[in-house]
């Protein structure tokens, strides 16, 4: 939380740190909007910062985001350079030191039918990354069988604690554990959330043996790193595109054991969905995951086996 608060605007800090220190630590995301109330998110609830510093959910009880800390965020963020954050505008999301996300949105700049910028920027979404390590401790046995790592999907909704279970992942099967032997993982990060890179170097722990391809295309990604890292591993956070689809089933049928995630509820929601059902059935995937928030972040709702079929909840 301090890499975030000292990249703030003086004003916009104090206004944060009214907050009692246990409730910005449980902080996952602060949204800010220009001339509107400062929202944060946590604990699977959303509240605005009061003038008391408490959390209230009544807006008109809130402290405002001004046009001058906009101005000044930007200017943080982009380290007093916009043109050298120019790629990252483009995308829609800058990251930081500490492999925080910050999403920003405000008027788009197109050339020849393209997003070339996002300027006049009015609205920042930090997303707050923090490092649990342990978090894949009751997952990873699940993955493996007689040692070897299954190929594996790993269906969340949002905000269910999957991108720090995938670097978790990471992390172990590169390490080492009692379920697996130590594993060549590649990371393919084009979200840049899974190892947080700033300047090529990950900001989170992703171990010894792995390496990242940070900002680029999942599907383009992974047939690089198949091609010129040979992974035993290959770890990638929200497939959903027919490419993506293919690119799996060229590492898998390279004898390259893949991780991948996938945002939805359940095993037959995205069954539902044309091109994930098309690679589902051809049976790539022996194991298929489903987190939830309940009871808690990242709770096991379900593990399926290459047929479909639950094997626990």
């Amino acid at each position: 939380m301090e890499d975030i608060l000292h990249m703030l605007p003086d004003s916009l800090r104090a206004k944060l740190k009214r907050l009692p220190p246990h409730e910005l630590e449980r902080i996952e995301e602060i949204r800010l909007r220009v001339a509107r109330p400062i929202e944060y998110v946590g604990g699977g609830a959303s509240r605005f910062v009061s003038e008391k510093g408490e959390g209230t959910e009544q807006a008109g009880a809130a402290l405002m985001f001004t046009k001058e800390e906009g101005i000044q965020l930007l200017s943080r963020l982009s380290h007093h350079s916009l043109y050298m954050m120019e790629e990252e505008m483009r995308r829609g999301y800058i990251t930081i030191q500490g492999g925080h996300r910050v999403g920003i949105s405000g008027k788009v700049v197109l050339e020849d039918g393209r997003v070339k910028l996002i300027r006049d920027v009015t609205s920042f979404n930090i997303r707050i990354a923090r490092e649990r390590k342990g978090a894949a401790d009751k997952v990873l046995p699940l993955l493996v069988e007689g040692r070897q790592l299954k190929n594996t999907l790993i269906i969340s909704p949002p905000q269910c604690g999957k991108t720090t279970l995938l670097r978790d992942l990471a992390r172990q099967i590169s390490e080492g554990t009692e379920e697996v032997f130590a594993r060549k993982v590649s990371i393919v990060d084009e979200r840049s959330e899974i190892a947080g890179c700033v300047g090529g170097i990950p900001q989170k722990d992703v171990g010894p043996r792995t390496d990242v391809l940070d900002a680029c295309p999942k599907a383009e990604g992974m047939m690089m790193m198949i091609r010129s890292m040979s992974p035993d591993v290959l770890i990638t956070d929200e497939i959903g595109r027919a490419e993506d689809g293919y690119a799996l089933e060229e590492a898998i049928h390279a004898g390259i054991t893949v991780i991948a995630s996938v945002h939805g509820r359940s095993l037959k929601d995205i069954m539902r969905r044309p091109t994930l059902s098309r690679v589902l059935q051809t049976g790539v995937f022996q194991c298929y995951l489903v987190l939830s928030r309940k009871p808690r972040v990242g709770a096991i709702a379900g593990v399926y086996d290459e047929h479909f079929a639950e094997c626990r909840r």
